[in-house]
Formats: structure tokens, C-alpha cells, sequence
């Protein structure tokens, strides 16, 4: 497993670089405002649709939560990307012995309050308008490690162009009980809930 790196004036720079690159090539940004107790990490479970919802994700981080960010990707991603470890992920490798480390971790992450989880429990990309959403079992690892120390957060994202050159963004969100999840058909139904009320929010919107 990849470990995050620390390094103040890479993570500096290229916070700043995300911060630009999503305010140079989307219009908008728009997101519902949820709180969040300041005492407990955030476990944030999104969909999985494109290239950019890392950036996404930690831009909305900086705008709304204000947490320590970390995210979970592919082993290779963050051995190509070299800076991705300075700005809070960690690898998994699905077929390799390092993968519940990579599971211990994350939940190690969200037993300090100061910290935002990503993970993507689809495991790969889908179209941004899938019906059916599907997750690896993975994730009931991490949350019964850190049930009573975190909170779930859902998020699903949408990115539409309609009458502009550049397109807006927009993520819904949703705050859920950690309680209740005797498996992974039970959790993904709850977050297939949250994302067909977020699919229909978005096709509604009417220019």
C-alpha cells in the first residue's frame, strides 16, 4: 500500500492548482449544505464516473467540510501521479494481499475527527447517469471498524453542459446513519436511494 506523503510546499502548490483547475474549467459549483459534527471524521461515499471527481471531491472538501483530506484509488494512479500522495490519497490493489491493509487504514483515518475519507465503493467508472448503482463489499470493513467514531455521508455528482461552453457541477448530498448495514445489499440500497433522488433533482432542472 501507498501511504500519503507529507511535504507542506507540494501540498500547498498543488492545492491551489486544483483549486484553479476547477474554477477554470467548470461554470459553476453547487452543492447542498449539510452540517457535520465537528468531533467525528467524515466518511464520504460518491459515485464514480470520471477523471475529475478527485479534484471534485476535494474541492468540495475545502468549501464544505474543512477537514484533513485522504482518498482511496488505485495503486497505479497514485504511482503515476506522483503528487497525489501529497494531498491525502492512499492505494488499494484489489487483487493483492495489501488490500485490507489499505481497508485498515482508511478506518485508522477516520478514527481522528480532523479527517474526510473518500472512498468509491463501485470500484470503477460508470456512466454519470447509471440507474443502477453497484459496490464492492470492502466498505462494511472500514465502517465496522469506525461506526461509533465517524459519520456517512453520501454524494452523488452531476455534470451538465446545457446551453454553456463549460459545464456546471453539481453534488448532492446527504447525511445517513452509520447503523442498520448487515450487508453490502442493504447499503448499497440505502445509497441507491439517495442517488435516484439525486438523478431525478438533476434531470429536472429545466434552462
Amino acid at each position: 500500500m501507498i501511504a500519503p506523503k507529507n511535504n507542506r510546499f507540494i501540498h500547498w502548490f498543488f492545492h491551489r492548482y486544483i483549486l484553479r483547475l476547477i474554477d477554470k474549467n467548470f461554470r459553476s459549483f453547487n452543492f447542498n449544505n449539510i452540517e457535520v459534527e465537528p468531533d467525528k471524521s467524515v466518511l464520504l461515499i460518491p459515485n464514480h464516473f470520471s477523471w475529475w471527481d478527485g479534484f471534485i471531491l476535494y474541492y468540495l472538501n475545502y468549501k464544505l467540510f474543512k477537514k484533513r483530506f485522504h482518498i482511496m484509488i488505485l495503486e497505479e494512479t497514485v504511482s503515476k501521479v506522483f503528487f497525489l500522495k501529497y494531498m491525502g490519497a492512499f492505494s488499494i490493489s484489489k487483487n493483492s494481499k495489501s488490500l485490507i491493509e489499505s481497508l485498515n487504514y482508511a478506518a485508522e483515518l477516520l478514527n481522528d475527527p480532523q479527517n474526510l475519507v473518500v472512498i468509491f465503493p463501485q470500484g470503477k467508472l460508470y456512466s454519470n447517469f447509471v440507474q443502477q448503482v453497484e459496490f464492492d463489499k470492502g466498505i462494511l470493513r472500514v465502517m465496522e471498524k469506525t461506526k461509533h467514531a465517524m459519520q456517512l455521508v453520501f454524494a452523488a455528482t452531476f455534470i451538465e453542459y446545457f446551453e454553456h461552453k463549460k459545464p456546471g457541477i453539481n453534488v448532492y448530498l446527504n447525511k445517513s446513519s452509520v447503523n442498520g448495514f448487515n450487508n453490502i445489499h442493504q447499503f448499497t440500497d440505502a445509497y441507491q436511494q439517495h442517488y435516484e433522488a439525486a438523478r431525478q433533482q438533476q434531470t429536472q432542472i429545466v434552462i
